[in-house]
């Protein structure tokens, strides 16, 4: 299955998921080529965008894995090839 490269966001509204979030993006470390993270303290929410390269199914377990966490958005844009 050939690579793809794309940008992940994430949105956290719940301080208690940050937590799992970086112990899910740990186990994906192979995936990440580059990862931005903000707190933004005054709204109580987390934002982190990544950049990856993997196949389709990876990126997919990774965003599947993410968006299961509760308080946790997450959208994906991905090359497409």
């Amino acid at each position: 299955m050939e690579n793809r490269i794309g940008v992940v966001g994430i949105v956290i509204e719940n301080f208690e998921s940050v937590s799992k979030v970086n112990d899910i993006l740990h186990s994906f470390a192979e995936l990440i080529v580059g990862r931005m993270g903000v707190p933004y303290r005054e709204k109580n929410i987390f934002i982190i965008s990544i950049i990856v390269d993997g196949s389709s199914d990876d990126i997919g377990a990774l965003t599947g894995k993410l968006g299961a966490v509760e308080g946790v958005k997450v959208k994906s844009a991905l090359t497409k090839k």
